[in-house]
């Protein structure tokens, strides 16, 4: 083990063991340096593991200051794909009812994170359950208009409209924003999931990068109420 993390598992032990409690302040480097028979670049290296840890409070020219006795427990969730953040099962499709492009006005650009003018290709569908026909969302998809030819593909209402773009035109995802809320419908969307004025709906807004960084879709997406549910699982961070 590198000499760094084994000072820092013994300054944890202490801090644990309370002989420098919550509240308290640590000793100057220097007396931990001839102490602990370390370097100070060794030292600084471990306070700052027990710093990402959450059990001390580091600030410029001030003691470094004990808050916590225990670690932060740290819990991931793990992703094969982006189609699983916030997916659908595959027993689901999309029937495209608007197909068109657009320029952004104020409020799609704030919406879809481009710029006023900016032009795009929108798409809007329903999407359904293959075996029960239940509606389950109403889709507002916002892509480059180079991408627009894609709805033609076969398989178009079958798959996620960014993995079509991966697959077609060999655009790389490299990171995505997700925006979950729950807002009241508009008379607009309550028209097309058939609902009472101001029902509630939950609002999922996905964007999709490039690899350069460039948005390249925007989906949005109200769901009625009870029309759907995702699950999460989150599993406590092995990682020390």
């Amino acid at each position: 083990m590198p000499l760094y993390k084994t000072l820092a598992n013994a300054l944890e032990q202490h801090i644990y063991n309370g002989d420098w409690p919550v509240g308290s302040v640590l000793p100057a480097e220097a007396d931990l340096c001839k102490s602990f028979h370390s370097s100070r670049h060794t030292l600084r290296h471990a306070l700052q593991i027990l710093e990402s840890n959450g059990l001390i409070f580091r600030r410029q020219g001030a003691p470094t200051q004990v808050v916590s006795r225990q670690r932060l427990r740290r819990f991931t969730q793990s992703f094969n794909s982006p189609i699983d953040i916030l997916s659908y099962s595959r027993d689901t499709y999309r029937i495209n009812m608007v197909e068109e492009f657009i320029e952004l006005d104020q409020p799609l650009s704030q919406m879809v994170g481009a710029p006023v003018g900016s032009s795009w290709y929108h798409i809007g569908g329903m999407r359904k359950r293959q075996e029960s026909e239940d509606v389950i969302a109403w889709t507002d998809i916002y892509i480059l208009p180079q991408f627009a030819s894609l709805t033609k593909d076969p398989e178009h209402t079958q798959v996620m409209v960014y993995e079509q773009i991966e697959k077609k035109y060999g655009a790389r995802i490299e990171r995505a924003e997700v925006d979950v809320y729950a807002a009241p419908a508009s008379a607009k969307i309550a028209a097309k999931l058939n609902l009472g004025p101001h029902d509630s709906c939950l609002v999922i807004v996905r964007r999709y990068f490039d690899d350069q960084d460039k948005l390249f879709e925007t989906t949005v997406t109200h769901h009625p109420e009870n029309k759907y549910v995702y699950s999460m699982e989150f599993k406590a961070s092995s990682e020390v």
